[in-house]
């Protein structure tokens, strides 16, 4: 009875250490199982070199949502957005793309604006700046070509 006993009090202690490292995994590793309360809307960029999918959106460097995905629309980089619920986008909203540090990551920083009508899922955000991308600088001062 009493070796019962320990094995039980064992599996239950390594189903608890299997359950808290699976939660871990899923926050540290910053994926959605649920989809939460968000709303979808699109950016197109020029370019959307350096962005990816789970990369953060923030406004005033607050993170308010994700990158959901990036496709190709025609000739211009197609941003899908998950925006919390809680925040409120307007038409007149600028959405950039921004780097953290010299060379650190890119994310997509809001400017939501507040003159316009709100922004509704799905509708597609129109003022947008590509980010600055690093290589074509360098190499416009190596070739001479910077004005």
């Amino acid at each position: 009875m009493e070796k019962a006993k320990l094995e039980m009090t064992v599996g239950l202690f390594v189903l608890i250490g299997i359950l808290c490292l699976g939660y871990l995994s899923v926050k540290l590793g910053k994926l959605e199982l649920v989809r939460g309360d968000v709303y979808e809307v699109d950016a197109q960029f020029n370019t959307a070199s350096g962005l990816k999918a789970g990369s953060t959106v923030e406004i005033a460097g607050v993170e308010v949502g994700r990158v959901r995905g990036i496709t190709l629309n025609e000739d211009r980089a197609m941003v899908k957005l998950a925006i919390n619920n809680t925040v409120k986008l307007y038409t007149d909203t600028i959405a950039s793309i921004k780097t953290r540090g010299i060379i650190g990551e890119k994310f997509l920083a809001l400017s939501p604006g507040g003159g316009g009508d709100p922004l509704k899922p799905g509708e597609t955000i129109r003022d947008t700046e590509s980010g600055l991308d690093l290589e074509e600088l360098v190499s416009q001062y190596v070739h001479g070509k910077v004005n």
